[in-house]
């Protein structure tokens, strides 16, 4: 039944608020009104891990980000998120990264972070809540604006086959490369952030890639499955709705700002015929952050 989906989603949410005070399961199910054995059950079923290894490994990506980011001793850290020793964090570590937590503080390489899980998507919902008609959700025209994006390389995965987000994610392992680009947040560019995707062009068809930006500067290890790829700075052009539901609203703002995206004529419509699409040397940008900044597809432009 969907409606486990919404109980696991708030079970999820709820270990992610309550991390640090070692839940339980019998106090996260009494959080969602079941029992814990079902609570378990379902948990397994739909997310495909047991409630303890979903835990541990939360609170191992909390570790490994207090190691990477401060100067705490490794076993402070280690008692802070639920270890016994020192020595347990590092087997625990070692097992997940292949590396020490002392050497991942040296030379803090990309990692397979585990990441929050998401049950509950904007279909199910709508299922669930019954399908929302227009007069009943208010949802702004989508909008066009210029942006400059500097030179940057980009840390990502170019799927030949892959149209679109759904596509891609049959293709790949969503809790590895998440993981992975999520270990990346501290280097990643200021613009092009951590889970910025977009499209690329292979033989005149528009084609999906995933992963994030990084500074010109950067040098560090590329994981297995990447390519590190380098582009110029360019003007583009950004197709946006604001911020909005992403349970009740996202597919008709996905739908409405990429319609006006791929079918915009920049020769007809934009600075009087002076520019043109710079597709040939950048990539096309996606941007979505529903509560946040909202929807954006960013095509890159050039002068004729």
């Amino acid at each position: 039944m969907l409606e486990w989906n919404e109980a696991i989603q708030k079970m999820i949410d709820w270990i992610d608020n309550n991390i640090l005070d070692d839940p339980t399961l019998m106090q996260m199910a009494e959080h969602i009104g079941y029992s814990p054995y079902y609570c378990s059950t379902l948990f397994h079923e739909i997310t495909g891990m047991t409630v303890k290894s979903y835990v541990a490994g939360r609170r191992l990506r909390l570790a490994a980000l207090a190691i990477r980011d401060t100067d705490e001793r490794i076993i402070d850290i280690a008692v802070k998120y639920g270890y016994s020793s020192q020595e347990a964090l590092t087997r625990a570590f070692s097992a997940a990264f292949g590396c020490t937590p002392a050497a991942y503080r040296k030379n803090p390489i990309p990692i397979p972070l585990s990441i929050r899980q998401v049950v509950l998507n904007p279909w199910q919902y709508q299922n669930m809540k019954g399908e929302l008609s227009m007069s009943e959700t208010i949802l702004a025209k989508p909008h066009i604006k210029v942006e400059y994006i500097p030179a940057h390389k980009y840390l990502g995965i170019w799927d030949d086959k892959a149209k679109d987000y759904g596509e891609f994610w049959q293709h790949h392992s969503c809790n590895t490369v998440c993981g992975i680009i999520d270990s990346l947040s501290n280097v990643s560019d200021i613009i092009v952030t951590g889970h910025t995707a977009g499209w690329w062009y292979k033989n005149g068809e528009r084609r999906y890639f995933y992963g994030l930006g990084l500074p010109m500067d950067y040098s560090g290890k590329i994981p297995e499955g990447f390519e590190l790829r380098e582009f110029p700075a360019s003007y583009y052009l950004v197709f946006f709705h604001p911020p909005f539901d992403y349970l009740s609203d996202n597919g008709e703002v996905m739908s409405k700002v990429e319609d006006l995206a791929w079918n915009y004529d920049i020769e007809k419509e934009f600075c009087g015929d002076k520019y043109t699409w710079n597709e040939d040397a950048c990539q096309c940008y996606q941007r979505h952050y529903p509560e946040v900044i909202g929807y954006q597809i960013l095509r890159p432009i050039r002068l004729k």
